[in-house]
């Protein structure tokens, strides 16, 4: 029973929860350490790009391995590195500490999502964004549950406790819920075998396999790279700077927690909800719309969002709802073009673009920050990243699938 796609989709779903506050949380820590040490916000900012950057660039190098022995043992050790990496953020004194416990959770959050999505891509060939924007949604809204506890954790106690308390129980589900992950065995039917007739017409898929050394010499995987670069930018210049944001317009904190946890909600439902739409009408479709409102959500931020607390919270749980569903897209038409046999190694490449994304959107945006002492550069530049992206997906949904016989 358990050996069926739904209790692994749901497994992984816990999973990916679990992990959710290593990264969508963090903007409620950020000022507290600010206050309690003598670091510079971009200092802090460069401890978020430093888990970023080893959450994604750690899967090209395990993704295989996952692909070839199953998720249970790295989810395993997952659940060791996650509790006791952001446990210990809380007695972290110096900011090589910080640097060193933030990377410690980025590699257990690593093994935790490219064995949770490589799931999805296995498990469910024939609903990859439902699948892919389930799990994803997992990552983009678990947080949410957490954010009050968080947020009574600060304001009673420390932001020290709240690193502590929230790791153990981290730590110990996820080394729960690894004992019953797995990949399906060879006798699960293929999506060449379940999917219908209507359903491919739908979203493109190709009927070759690529291994990742044959998606590598394709264009259509730097073109999607490209695209991954510039649409995660401004989500994640957010998801690591809206505590100075909040404060940089005079709002309060009740006004952060309240963004925070809403933008997490409309993140999750986002990757489920134009998952599901990609399924019905198309990848690079649903990427087309999605894209061009997430520049427009981004200039709401900057133009509406800053006159009142409602108009901010209002904007960015809009920018939100069309940003997060790249995490659904990205991944299930990787599988479309490359095949689900490599999916996890496939995609872990891909998903490093989030890596190069994170620089822009943490370090950089708030070295700019501090030059210009305003985030509005940073926003438009963002919604400008946004609507070039739309625009190449315009043009790659009239393109032909990539062929083998193309790649030398």
């Amino acid at each position: 029973m358990i050996n069926t796609p739904k209790f692994q989709l749901i497994f992984s779903v816990i999973a990916m929860v679990m992990i959710a506050n290593l990264q969508y949380s963090w903007g409620l820590f950020t000022e507290p350490m600010k206050e309690a040490h003598s670091w510079s916000l971009t200092q802090i900012a460069f401890a978020f790009s430093v888990f970023i950057n080893l959450q994604v660039w750690v899967q090209p190098m395990e993704g295989w391995f996952v692909d070839k022995l199953g998720p249970r043992p790295f989810i395993t050790v997952a659940g060791v590195l996650c509790g006791v990496g952001w446990s210990m953020m809380g007695r972290a004194s110096s900011l090589p500490e910080l640097y060193f416990f933030y990377g410690m959770a980025g590699i257990g959050a690593a093994f935790v999502y490219s064995s949770c999505i490589g799931s999805a891509l296995k498990w469910f060939p024939d609903r990859r964004g439902a699948a892919a924007g389930i799990i994803a949604a997992g990552f983009g809204g678990g947080s949410a549950a957490f954010v009050p506890l968080i947020s009574y954790l600060i304001r009673n106690y420390d932001y020290q406790t709240a690193f502590i308390v929230t790791g153990i129980i981290q730590g110990v589900i996820i080394t729960i819920v690894a004992q019953f992950l797995r990949h399906p065995g060879p006798d699960f039917k293929s999506g060449k075998a379940v999917q219908t007739a209507a359903a491919a017409a739908k979203s493109r898929r190709n009927t070759e396999v690529f291994t990742t050394p044959q998606m590598l010499q394709t264009p259509h995987f730097y073109i999607l790279y490209l695209m991954f670069v510039a649409m995660a930018t401004g989500g994640l210049f957010v998801t690591a700077n809206s505590s100075s944001l909040v404060k940089s317009w005079g709002m309060t904190t009740a006004v952060l927690t309240t963004v925070v946890a809403m933008n997490n909600v409309a993140n999750g439902v986002a990757r489920v909800f134009w998952g599901w739409v990609s399924d019905q009408i198309g990848r690079e479709n649903t990427m087309v719309v999605t894209f061009f409102l997430q520049a427009g959500c981004l200039v709401s931020v900057v133009t509406l969002g800053r006159t009142s607390s409602v108009m901010l919270t209002i904007t960015l749980i809009l920018t939100f709802f069309t940003w997060g569903q790249i995490y659904s897209l990205f991944p299930s038409t990787n599988g479309d073009y490359f095949g689900s046999r490599h999916a996890t190694s496939n995609y872990s490449f891909l998903y490093s673009a989030k890596g190069v994304a994170s620089i822009i959107g943490a370090p950089i945006a708030a070295w700019l920050f501090g030059i210009l002492g305003s985030w509005d550069a940073v926003i438009y530049g963002s919604a400008c990243l946004a609507f070039l992206s739309g625009c190449t997906a315009l043009v790659l949904r009239t393109r032909p699938l990539p062929q083998k016989s193309a790649v030398v």
